[in-house]
């Protein structure tokens, strides 16, 4: 199906060794506290934020490839628009909240504003979302791809390759690969479009070969699917890398500001990435596997090394956010499960277990991911379980949690998360063992996130009379 020149697979061998030396590099040989391993000291400087949250929320490029390649530009309306949007919104309304705070998790944020059980509650609703099982699933059918393993072995294999370093170094050799990726992701992109552009033509082959709704901006999708992609959007706000990367952050002007220029970022990435499945999608009208729309237009568009390079650019986009989730799941675990409940031993003690259980918490972050990637094989459909379960259980309590006027009891901020959660996951498992035909044709996002939000009401009713 694909083929290597031997450039091409000494540039990716080069590549992975590379980025594994960079984060053992990048582990402080001195004794290191709990704020570093997991923050990195709170230290991150603006250039540093940009890079490691732009390529840590940007891994899902096969999904993107896949979506482009069947509903053309309609794939900046979904994966772009509603997360500019959010992202804006983040930077002015929580950016600088979250990092005064000088906590270190979302589930640390629901403790102080709420109650232990509303923060382990809000831990594994965590757990879940950040789980990196998308990103598990696309570096493995790289890896497949371009050394011949077969699907099982390529995601054990480059999976323990990717999050191996975070053990010693922490947050700090997440921060430093991520730099690196940053450059890569972009570089790689950048090179197919200007072949893709000398091999095909421009716009005028484009318009030509393309389906005329490919240029259309729903791609022929109903409006209340894409309405509900501007909802699962929502997950801007309750995503765990957004609220670490503040919380790491020099100083709240610094979050503000990278988030702003973040999403300029994503912005100009988008179109490479839109344009080249665009491409995939004119030159190879019949793909039996559109998953794969970038790999095959790499291989009819590229020469050897600029192939190597784009897969380089592939697998840096994937690597920087799997290692990012795979992280932030084991810090779930150490340090808002482990952690809560070993919330009344001494500081010394405590800061020791989180540490470890961390680090035991990679093992359980990466083979969560690896199971739940073999037995949902579809990026796209991933992301939509994922999102569509979590985020109307956790979004509601936490954005309440920033704002006084908003909080309400911790009863209710725990029935909140609690019902909004299981009624958006019963409604997906109906719809999904009657073949997408949910109750009332309504997606289960939208019932979940009405029964969090009139439990909130009620919270805000009680408490003003309780007040008074």
């Amino acid at each position: 199906m694909v083929s290597f020149s031997f450039l091409d697979t000494l540039l990716i061998l080069l590549y992975f060794a590379a980025v594994v030396f960079i984060g053992f590099r990048s582990a402080r040989k001195e004794k290191t506290s709990t704020d570093e391993y997991l923050l990195a000291g709170r230290s991150l400087t603006l250039p540093v934020f940009v890079a490691t949250l732009v390529s840590t929320w940007y891994g899902g490029i096969l999904g993107v490839g896949e979506y482009s390649y069947r509903y053309g530009i309609s794939n900046w309306v979904v994966f772009g628009v509603p997360y500019y949007f959010f992202a804006i919104i983040f930077a002015f309304a929580l950016a600088k909240k979250a990092r005064t705070t000088n906590l270190a998790t979302i589930p640390d944020k629901l403790y102080e504003a709420y109650d232990t059980k509303t923060a382990l509650l809000g831990a594994m609703l965590t757990f879940v979302l950040v789980s990196p099982a998308p990103y598990v699933l696309m570096l493995g059918i790289l890896v497949q791809l371009v050394f011949g393993t077969s699907l099982v072995t390529s995601i054990l294999l480059s999976t323990f390759l990717t999050v191996c370093y975070l053990y010693a170094g922490g947050f700090r050799s997440d921060v430093n690969t991520n730099i690196v990726e940053f450059i890569l992701m972009f570089a790689g992109f950048a090179i197919i479009i200007p072949f893709a552009y000398a091999k095909f033509g421009g716009f005028d082959f484009l318009q030509g070969n393309l389906p005329p709704l490919h240029l259309t901006w729903h791609g022929g999708n109903s409006l209340q699917f894409i309405f509900v992609w501007f909802f699962i959007a929502l997950w801007t706000l309750v995503d765990p890398a957004f609220h670490q990367r503040c919380y790491a952050a020099k100083d709240g002007a610094t979050a503000q500001k990278g988030i702003l220029i973040s999403t300029l970022c994503w912005f100009v990435f988008d179109f490479f990435t839109s344009t080249a499945g665009l491409y995939a999608r004119a030159a190879m009208p019949h793909l039996q596997q559109p998953l794969l729309a970038y790999p095959m237009l790499a291989e009819i568009a590229l020469p050897s090394v600029a192939k190597g390079m784009f897969y380089i650019g592939m697998l840096a986009t994937i690597m920087s956010t799997l290692s990012s989730l795979t992280f932030i799941g084991a810090v779930t675990i150490g340090n808002d499960i482990i952690g809560r409940l070993l919330v009344q031993e001494e500081k010394d003690i405590r800061s020791a277990a989180i540490t470890l259980w961390t680090k035991f918490g990679l093992v359980i972050s990466a083979g969560f991911a690896i199971v739940l990637a073999l037995w949902i094989p579809s990026v796209v459909k991933l992301w939509y379980v994922i999102g569509t379960a979590i985020i109307p259980g956790l979004l509601v309590p936490l954005v309440a949690s920033y704002f006084e006027r908003l909080k309400i009891p911790a009863a209710f901020a725990f029935a909140a998360m609690l019902f909004g959660l299981s009624v958006s996951t019963v409604w997906l498992l109906w719809g999904q063992m009657n073949g997408g035909d949910y109750f009332f044709s309504i997606e289960p996002m939208y019932p979940g996130l009405c029964v969090s939000v009139v439990v909130w009401g009620a919270g805000k009713w009680y408490g003003s009379r309780k007040r008074k």
